[in-house]
C-alpha cells in the first residue's frame, strides 16, 4: 500500500528551521514541528513545490540555507495549466483573498497533484477553519479532491 502524500508548505519549513524562540506559542510550534519531522515524516511521501523553494530562498542567507537544506532532495511540483486555473478560481470565487495568491497556488498544486495533506503553520490563509469549507468547495467544483489542510499537531497520530 502506498504511503500518504504530504505537501510541505513553506511556513512549516520556516518554523522547523528557525532559531529557538522565546515566544511561548512560537516555541510550542517549533517543538511540534521537530517532533513531527523526527517521528512521523517517515510515514509519508513528502513533496514541495517551486513556490516553497522560491519562498525558502528569501530573507536572511543563513536562515535560507537552513530552509533549503531541509527540503533538498524532496520532489518539487511545478505549475501547470490545471494548477493555474484552480489557483485563479480559488481567488475569483472568494475562497482566498487576492493578496494570498501564492497561498492559493500551494493549495491548487496540492489538489491538482492528488496530495493527501498540506502541512502548514499558515493559519491565516491556508489552515483556516473559516476558509476551509470554501476552499474545499472550489476544489471539488473544479474536479479535484482537496487535500486535508493541517498543522503538524493534527498530523501527529499514527
Amino acid at each position: 500500500m502506498a504511503r500518504p502524500t504530504v505537501y510541505i508548505e513553506t511556513s512549516f519549513v520556516s518554523v522547523l528551521t528557525a532559531r529557538p524562540s522565546r515566544d511561548l506559542m512560537a516555541a510550542a510550534n517549533q517543538a511540534a514541528s521537530a517532533e513531527w519531522w523526527d517521528k512521523r515524516r517517515g510515514a509519508f511521501d513528502l513533496v514541495v513545490s517551486e513556490f516553497v523553494v522560491a519562498e525558502a530562498e528569501r530573507g536572511n542567507p543563513d536562515a535560507a540555507r537552513r530552509r533549503l537544506d531541509l527540503i533538498a532532495g524532496l520532489p518539487s511540483l511545478r505549475t501547470d495549466a490545471q494548477a493555474a486555473s484552480l489557483q485563479a478560481a480559488l481567488i475569483a470565487d472568494g475562497a482566498m483573498p487576492e493578496s494570498a495568491s501564492v497561498d492559493a497556488f500551494h493549495i491548487a498544486l496540492a489538489a491538482v497533484n492528488g496530495m493527501n495533506y498540506i502541512l502548514t503553520w499558515n493559519c491565516r490563509h491556508i489552515a483556516n477553519a473559516a476558509m476551509r469549507p470554501h476552499i474545499e468547495r472550489v476544489c471539488r467544483d473544479h474536479g479535484f479532491e482537496p487535500p486535508v489542510i493541517c498543522t503538524p499537531i493534527e498530523l501527529m497520530e499514527e
